[in-house]
This record gives structure tokens, sequence and C-alpha cells, in this order.
């Protein structure tokens, strides 16, 4: 089917933005999927903040031009799906990972995150990155980690005291008995 001049650099120009803005991104293979399950694909992408793609190879190509994502044209062959982390950089790599699981159609064929092609296989990397609240919550753990163990260091002599105190006691009861 062609498409016109216009809609072809508007899409250029959709795709663009999104990865100027986009921490990672992700093609695959979709060949013999069916509708449905492109669709199903799409839902599923939304639902986890992930922008999906089906655009022609040099639309594409263009479209990365300049961007972090430049590095990805040499894997831009065949029925390729593109899809970029809009809010989190794993979450392109766990939806398209976990739909991978249930659909053998669907074939990894490139990961890009920071500027840098990395293999198929490294999509379980990106897949098991925290997410913004897991890696919120590590941070505030790492930060609180000092402060608890002052508290228990300062704690300690006195709770010492008192197992010594209660120690004696206990001795001195064993004495009358």
């Amino acid at each position: 089917m062609a498409i016109k001049l216009d809609d072809k650099r508007a899409i250029v120009a959709e795709v663009a933005e999104v990865a100027s803005s986009a921490f990672s991104a992700v093609i695959a293979e979709y060949r013999g999927m069916t509708v449905a399950e492109m669709t199903d694909l799409r839902v599923k992408a939304r639902e986890g903040g992930v922008y999906v793609r089906v655009v022609r190879n040099t639309l594409a190509r263009r479209a990365v031009e300049g961007t972090d994502f430049e590095c990805m044209q040499e894997a831009l062959v065949g029925p390729t799906v593109l899809a970029f982390s809009k809010d989190e950089p794993g979450s392109a790599g766990r939806v398209l990972k976990d739909f991978a699981k249930t659909n053998q159609k669907l074939v990894i064929k490139a990961v890009s995150l920071g500027g840098k092609l990395l293999p198929a296989a490294d999509i379980e990397k990106l897949a098991k990155m925290p997410t913004y609240e897991q890696a919120l919550s590590m941070l505030m753990s790492v930060m609180q980690a000092p402060i608890s163990k002052f508290v228990r260091t300062l704690n300690e002599p006195h709770a010492k005291f008192v197992r010594t105190l209660a120690a004696v006691r206990d001795q001195k009861e064993k004495q009358a008995a």
C-alpha cells in the first residue's frame, strides 16, 4: 500500500519524537502474527507505558537518526515492530519478553539502551531492570541503612546491660532454689 509523502513525514516525525525521549527500545520480528495477536500486544504495551509501532524500515531508519537509537539501524530488516519505553527503561523489555513467552511468532531481534545496541539475549537484563518505585525503594533502604545501624549501635550498650542484669537475676534465683 502506497503512503503519501506527507504521511511518511508525519510517521517519521512521530517516531522521532518518541525516540528522542525514550529510555530504551526493542526491535522484534512479528512475521506470521494475526491481527488479534498484534492488537493484544498493543493493549499490553499501552498498559505498560510502551510505545509500539509497526513502521517501514526505511522510515524507521530516518526516524532514529540523531537519537540514542541510531545504532539500531542495522537490525531494521524484515517485518519489524518498534517498542520504546516511555516511562521506565525496562518496560519495553518486560512487555515484549512476557508477550513472546506466550506467542512464539514474536522474535526479539535487538535491544538498545543508552545508545548501545545489545543482542537479543539481553532482553532478560532489560526486563529485570527495576521499576521507578522499586528503584526508589532500593535507594531509600540504602540511605536509611547507616542511620538504622547507628541507632542500633547506640541502643546496644543499654540492651546488653539489661540482658546482663536478667542473667544475674536468673542465676541468683537458681541458687536460691
